[in-house]
């Protein structure tokens, strides 16, 4: 599958993978800060943003995805850095892939399976594409009944977009995200471990990477390396950009930092 992209800089590659409901824009900060040091290489999942839809959700296929873009574009090794679902991706890429892989950057995910959580989201999704709306505005109104936190109904409102015949609806694909949601609340597991270096953020408010999760982490990564950034949650790059672009690039060893 050939996944749509947003390039920008020059210098070695960098690949940036974005979290479930995202697109390419969503680590923008983030994209335009590394790419005063390095190209920087943001690509839309299958089923979301620009790029094709497809039935399959499974990390293994979306890993594939991303060799083929590194194919395509002659990258022969790059760096990855990935959220949440975009982070389960890149490690999925370095556990398959690691000749293909400098090092990896894993913001708020572990690779462990996450119970269900959401089912607002889902009906609020829902309720927008069943009833229909003319307007973001519209929107949000509807998503209002589900969803109460504003922050995360602009997050997704920005992926409500007026199609070539005037009408509304999600740019995500909901249909199989719905239907393959077990498969983007996987763990993943390995054979092999990826000897390379490895990132992990966390955001101090959130719960996505825990202590309980450090064993499992390090059996497939063992030389990740943790930082957290206090006073954010899963959003951690959104909410505190110039913390995060500083930690990556000490991590990168990109540019001078003060």
């Amino acid at each position: 599958m050939e996944l749509y992209s947003r390039v920008r800089g020059q210098g070695d590659p960098i690949i940036v993978l974005h979290g479930l409901f995202g697109d390419a824009d969503n680590l923008t900060k983030t994209a335009v800060a590394l790419s005063e040091y390095a190209q920087v290489h943001s690509l839309d999942a299958r089923n979301h943003g620009r790029s094709p839809h497809s039935p399959e959700m499974e990390y293994a296929a979306m890993a594939a995805d991303v060799l083929h873009y590194l194919d395509r574009n002659n990258i022969e090794t790059c760096t990855l850095l990935g959220h949440s679902m975009g982070g389960k991706t890149a490690m999925r890429v370095a556990l398959d892939y690691p000749e293909r892989v400098k090092k990896l950057v894993v913001a708020d995910i572990s690779p462990v399976t996450y119970p269900n959580h959401h089912d607002d989201i889902f009906a609020g999704l829902l309720l927008v594409a069943e009833k229909g709306a003319d307007s973001r505005k519209e929107a949000d109104e509807l998503l209002k009944e589900k969803v109460e936190e504003v922050g995360v109904r602009q997050f997704l409102l920005k992926s409500f977009y007026r199609k070539d015949n005037g009408k509304y609806d999600w740019r995500f694909n909901l249909k199989i995200i719905i239907e393959r949601y077990q498969d983007i609340l996987a763990g993943l597991d390995s054979p092999r471990p990826y000897n390379g270096d490895v990132l992990f953020i966390a955001g101090s408010d959130s719960d996505y990477i825990r202590a309980e999760h450090r064993e499992h982490i390090l059996n497939l990564f063992p030389k990740a390396q943790l930082k957290s950034i206090v006073g954010t949650g899963h959003w951690l790059h959104a909410q505190k950009p110039e913390t995060f672009n500083n930690i990556v690039r000490r991590f990168l060893n990109l540019g001078q930092i003060s």
